[in-house]
C-alpha cells in the first residue's frame, strides 16, 4: 500500500514538472503555435484546388484455369477463390502501365495536358486512387485534378482500360490452357491405345475371356480357384480334429481311475457308456450312504445287495474307459491317416493355383490400366467440349456499378483540416521546443537546484515585482519574504558579532541592491539600527532611492580626513542610516582594498547593530570580491532563471578564494504565478492580512542632511540594547 502511494506521488511529481515546464515557456510555444497555423493558412490558400470524380466497380476472382482432370484439381489449386491479397492485385493492374497507357492513348492526354507520354503517365498514375469499400466486394476508383472535367473523363476511362486489360489477360490464358487441354486430350488417347493393346496381347496368350466391368460375371472376367481353396480348407479342419483327439487321449493318460471317469463322463463321443452310467454309479453310492446313515449294517442285506450293485457299475466303467481309450486311438489314426492325403492333394494343386493366380493378376491389372485412362479420357473429353464452348461465351468478371460525375465543389485543400493539423503540430512543435530549450537551460530553477550545486542554504525566496518597501503606505505582504530573511540570517550567522554583511550576485540586473535596500528596511522595523553602505563604485544606485546626492560619502572617507560624522546620514526610517557612494574614483578596487576600509569596518561594527554593504556584481569586477574579504558574511542574491549553474559555482569560488564567508542565498524575482512549486514558500500572500494602514514618513530634505554625529552621542542605542527592545513579532 505505501509503495502504490509512493508511486503515485511520484507520478504527481513528475506531472506537476512538466506542466511547470509548459507555464514557464508558455510564449514559446503560443509562438511556435501561431507561427505554425499561420503557415498552414499560407499553405492552404496557395494550394491549387482539385476536385475529384469517381466510380464504383465490382471485380470478380477470375474462373478456374482449365484442368484435364476436371473441378477437383481446380479446388485444390485454389484456382477461382478470392485470397487475402485480391484487392491488392487488383488495385495494383488498375495502376499497372498496360492498363493506364491505354487511358492516356484513348482521352488523348499528351496533347490534352500538353506533356510527353511518359510525364502523363506519370501524372495520371499519381492521381488515380483505389480503394476497398469496406463490406462489400466493391472497387472505388477515385480521381483528383485541377480540371473538373478531365478528373470525370479520366475515372471513367480508368475503369473502361482496366476492364478491358483484363479481358485481354482472361482471353489470352483461356485460349493457352485449351491448347494445353487439346494436347492433353490427344496424349490421353495414345495412351488409352497402348493400354487396349495391352490386355488384347494378355487375353490371347493366357486364354483367358474378356468381360467387362458392366458384365454379369463380376468386374474381374475370371473364375476362382475352388479346388485349390476346398482342398486347404479340408486340410485345415482335419488338423483340427487331430488336434483335438490327442489332447482328450492326452487328459485319460494322466487321469487316475475316478478322475478318468469323471473327465470321460464329459466327452460327447459315440458309444459312450459313461456318459449314462456314471450317473447311476454317482447315485447308488449317495443311496449306499443313506442307509449306512440309516442305522444299516454293513451286513445288512440290503446294504449288501447295494454294495453289489455299485461294484458291477465300477467293472462297466472301468471297461468303458478302456474302451472309450481304444476308440479315440483308433479315431486319431484315421484322422492322421485323411490329413497325409489331403496334405498331398493340397500340395498338388498348390503349383497349379499359382499360375492361374499369376495369369489372372496380370490380366486384372492389365484390365484396370486400360479402363481407368479409358474413363478419364472421357472426362477430358467432356472438360474439353465445356472449356470449347465456354470461351466462345466469355463470364464478364469487371462491372461498373456508377459511373462518374463532374464535381462541383472541390475536396482540396481541406481547409478546417488543414487549420486543425496546423494548429496541432504547432502546440506539438511549440511543447516539444518548450521541453528542449528546457533540456537546454542550466540556470537555476528550483530550491533543490542551489543548495545541490552550490552547497550553501536558501534564506529566502523572494517573489516578483517586488518595489522598495519604505515607498509602500501600510504593511504589505510583500515585507514577508524580507522578514523570512531577516529570521533566517539571523539564526544562520554563527557568530552575534557577525554583523557586517555584502550583498553579491554574478551579474547586473539581478536584485542585490533591491534586495539591500528592502533587508535593511525591514531589520530597521525590527529594531535594529542598521546602516546602508553603497560600496559600489561603478553604478551605485543606493542613494537614488532616497532621492539625495551622492557627492559626498565612501570615497570621500577612504582618501580624505572627513570624520564618520560626515558621511553617514540619518533616512526617515527610524534605525536606519546611510553612507553613500561618495564620488567615483578611478582605481575602486584599490580605494576599497586598504587600512583605511578595514578601520571603517571595525568602527561601524562598534556603531550599529547590522550593516549591509552593496557591492558591484562579483563576476565583471574586482571591487565585490575585496569587500567580501572585509565583511564577516556574504548573502548571494541569485536570479531565478537567470544565470547558469557554472556561473554561480564561479561566483561561490570566487568569494571562498578571498577567504569570504558564505552565509547563504537569496532566490529573487521568482514568478511564484507560473512557478507552483513556490507558492508552498510565499503562501502568507494567500492569508496575510495587515493590521496597519499607517506608512513610513515621507523623507524630507532637512532629515537627510542629519549626520551620524547625533546617532554616537544621542539617538544610537547600543547593540545590546537594540536587541532587547525587538518584539517577537518583529521577528517573524
Amino acid at each position: 500500500m505505501n509503495t502504490t502511494s509512493v508511486q503515485q506521488n511520484e507520478a504527481m511529481l513528475h506531472a506537476v514538472d512538466y506542466w511547470q515546464v509548459i507555464k514557464n515557456r508558455y510564449g514559446i510555444i503560443l509562438l511556435s503555435l501561431l507561427l505554425v497555423f499561420m503557415t498552414a493558412a499560407v499553405i492552404t490558400y496557395v494550394m491549387p484546388k482539385k476536385y475529384e470524380s469517381g466510380t464504383t466497380i465490382e471485380v470478380k476472382p477470375r474462373a478456374a484455369g482449365i484442368s484435364p482432370l476436371g473441378s477437383q484439381l481446380n479446388e485444390l489449386s485454389g484456382a477461382g477463390r478470392m485470397t487475402e491479397q485480391f484487392f491488392g492485385t487488383e488495385f495494383e493492374k488498375i495502376k499497372s502501365r498496360n492498363s493506364l497507357e491505354k487511358v492516356v492513348q484513348n482521352l488523348e492526354l499528351v496533347n490534352r495536358w500538353g506533356v510527353d507520354k511518359e510525364t502523363a503517365f506519370n501524372i495520371l498514375k499519381g492521381i488515380v486512387n483505389t480503394q476497398n469499400i469496406r463490406g462489400t466486394d466493391l472497387i472505388s476508383i477515385r480521381v483528383r485534378h485541377t480540371n473538373k472535367v478531365d478528373a470525370r473523363d479520366v475515372a471513367e476511362e480508368v475503369a473502361r482500360s482496366y476492364r478491358q486489360y483484363r479481358a485481354e489477360l482472361e482471353s489470352r490464358d483461356a485460349e493457352n490452357a485449351l491448347q494445353e487441354l487439346n494436347k492433353a486430350v490427344r496424349n490421353q488417347e495414345d495412351k488409352v491405345e497402348e493400354r487396349r493393346k495391352v490386355l488384347s496381347t494378355i487375353v490371347r496368350t493366357k486364354g483367358i475371356i474378356y468381360k467387362g466391368t458392366d458384365s454379369f460375371y463380376g468386374q474381374t472376367g475370371v473364375d476362382e480357384d475352388q479346388g485349390a481353396r476346398s482342398a486347404l480348407e479340408a486340410f485345415n479342419m482335419l488338423e483340427q480334429e487331430k488336434r483335438k483327439l490327442e489332447s482328450q487321449i492326452s487328459s485319460l493318460l494322466k487321469y487316475d481311475s475316478d478322475q478318468l471317469m469323471v473327465y470321460a463322463a464329459g466327452l460327447d463321443l459315440p458309444d459312450n457308456i459313461i456318459r449314462n452310467l456314471y450317473p447311476q454309479y454317482l447315485e447308488g453310492k449317495r443311496q449306499l450312504d443313506g442307509l449306512r446313515i440309516n442305522g444299516l449294517g454293513a451286513k445288512h442285506p440290503t446294504v449288501l445287495a447295494a454294495n453289489d450293485q455299485i461294484q458291477n457299475m465300477k467293472r462297466q466303467l472301468d471297461e468303458g474307459v478302456v474302451n472309450l481309450r481304444a476308440t479315440l486311438t483308433a479315431q486319431l489314426d484315421l484322422a492322421a491317416d485323411r490329413l497325409k492325403s489331403v496334405e498331398a492333394m493340397k500340395d498338388e494343386t498348390r503349383e497349379e493355383a499359382i499360375k492361374r493366380g499369376l495369369d489372372a493378376q496380370d490380366y486384372v491389372d492389365a484390365k484396370r490400366d486400360f479402363e481407368t485412362d479409358q474413363e478419364l479420357l472421357q472426362t477430358m473429353k467432356l472438360k474439353q467440349m465445356g472449356e470449347t464452348i465456354s470461351s466462345k461465351m466469355p463470364p464478364e468478371t469487371v462491372l461498373v456499378h456508377d459511373s462518374p460525375v463532374i464535381s462541383e465543389s472541390p475536396v482540396s485543400p481541406n481547409v478546417t483540416l488543414n487549420l486543425v493539423l496546423g494548429a496541432v503540430v504547432g502546440l506539438i512543435f511549440g511543447v516539444g521546443i518548450a521541453f528542449f530549450l528546457e533540456y537546454l537551460d542550466t540556470s537555476v530553477k528550483t530550491l533543490e537546484d542551489v543548495e545541490r550545486y552550490l552547497q550553501v542554504p536558501v534564506l529566502a525566496v523572494i517573489p516578483k515585482d517586488i518595489t522598495l518597501l519604505h515607498r509602500q503606505r501600510g504593511s504589505t505582504p510583500d515585507a514577508e519574504a524580507y522578514r523570512i530573511l531577516r529570521t533566517n540570517i539571523e539564526f544562520n550567522r554563527k557568530n552575534p558579532e557577525d554583523n557586517a554583511i555584502t550583498v553579491v550576485s554574478g551579474g547586473a540586473g539581478e536584485g542585490k541592491s533591491t534586495t539591500l535596500m528592502n533587508l535593511s528596511y525591514i531589520c530597521a522595523q525590527g529594531g535594529y539600527t542598521t546602516l546602508m553602505i553603497d560600496a559600489d563604485l561603478r553604478r551605485p544606485r543606493l542613494h537614488t532611492y532616497f532621492g539625495i546626492n551622492n557627492s559626498v560619502g565612501l570615497t570621500n572617507y577612504l582618501t580624505t580626513d572627513l570624520m564618520l560624522e560626515d558621511v553617514i546620514l540619518q533616512t526617515p526610517v527610524d534605525n536606519l542610516y546611510f553612507m553613500p557612494s561618495g564620488i567615483l574614483p578611478v582605481d575602486a578596487a584599490g580605494i576599497l582594498n586598504s587600512r583605511r576600509m578595514s578601520e571603517l569596518m571595525q568602527d561601524v561594527k562598534q556603531r550599529f547593530d547590522l550593516i549591509f554593504v552593496d557591492s558591484p556584481p562579483i563576476l565583471g569586477v574586482s571591487d565585490a570580491s575585496v569587500i567580501a574579504s572585509e565583511v564577516d558574511l556574504t548573502i548571494i542574491v541569485v536570479q531565478h532563471r537567470k544565470l547558469p549553474r557554472n556561473m554561480l559555482l564561479r561566483v561561490k569560488q570566487s568569494i571562498e578564494n578571498v577567504g569570504g564567508n558564505i552565509l547563504g542565498v537569496v532566490l529573487n524575482n521568482v514568478d511564484v504565478r507560473s512557478d507552483s512549486q513556490y507558492q508552498y514558500y510565499t503562501s502568507y500572500y494567500t492569508y496575510y492580512a495587515p493590521s496597519e494602514s499607517q506608512g513610513p514618513p515621507v523623507m524630507s530634505t532637512s532629515s537627510v542632511t542629519a549626520t551620524a554625529a547625533s546617532t554616537d552621542t544621542k539617538t544610537k542605542p547600543s547593540a545590546t540594547a537594540a536587541k532587547d527592545s525587538k518584539s517577537d513579532s518583529d521577528l517573524y
